[in-house]
């Protein structure tokens, strides 16, 4: 099961939440999913060069949070604030309501799914061999604490006449453990042979229920 389904939506109220929060009802919930569709299209086409992981959004009467989670928070930031006052304003204009715009800095992006696999995406297109770039980037998840690490390249990689799949991992990677703290992250490289698709799992422990406390009375 955890091979056909999408490892975060597997576990989505188990040990994970939704990375858009919101309510809405016929219509207006199709006009609003378009809506959230074309906020992540902006943000990360406005800011390609910024290692965007994750876009949050939560709605209110009237106005939009945003929370970009993102490896380099300065080039959002920009020279005195311009840069995320620029897409501020951009995403004003889009959804017609008060948009806030928050930043969040990722500390280990070694460590983060979508991070890892477009980096190897963009090695790929700097020509640099598949199977360097992903045994790189394992090393380094590796070291950084990760508990297991898995990617897997397809298509026609080093330009050979058939699409094949290659696999690397290291340590532990349970898919099918609802409690197994997984990050999923997926890359498209463009290179001359085609695309090249980049998968990546990062097991990173588990993520046990905790037990309600409870008031303990001794009577004497």
């Amino acid at each position: 099961m955890g091979r056909k389904v999408h490892p975060t939506g597997f576990r989505l109220k188990i040990i994970r939440d939704w990375n858009t929060r919101w309510y809405a009802e016929g219509e207006r919930y199709r006009d609003l999913l378009h809506e959230d569709f074309a906020i992540r299209e902006m943000v990360r086409k406005e800011l390609p060069q910024a290692s965007i992981s994750t876009i949050e959004i939560e709605r209110f009467p009237n106005q939009v949070q945003v929370v970009v989670w993102t490896a380099k928070p300065g080039i959002v930031i920009g020279r005195k604030g311009e840069t995320v006052k620029k897409l501020r304003g951009k995403l004003k204009d889009l959804t017609n309501k008060l948009v806030k715009l928050e930043v969040e800095e990722i500390t280990q992006p070694d460590l983060d799914a979508r991070l890892v696999a477009e980096n190897i995406a963009g090695q790929l297109e700097r020509r640099i061999s598949h199977s360097r770039a992903m045994k790189r980037a394992v090393g380094q998840a590796m070291r950084q604490g990760a508990q297991g690490i898995r990617i897997e390249a397809g298509g026609r990689l080093s330009g050979a006449e058939m699409a094949r799949k290659e696999k690397v991992w290291d340590g532990r990677v349970p898919r099918n453990t609802l409690r197994a703290n997984i990050e999923y992250g997926f890359a498209e490289a463009l290179t001359t042979f085609g695309r090249i698709g980049i998968k990546v799992w990062i097991y990173k422990g588990e993520v046990l229920p905790q037990k309600e406390a409870t008031d303990v009375y001794i009577s004497s």
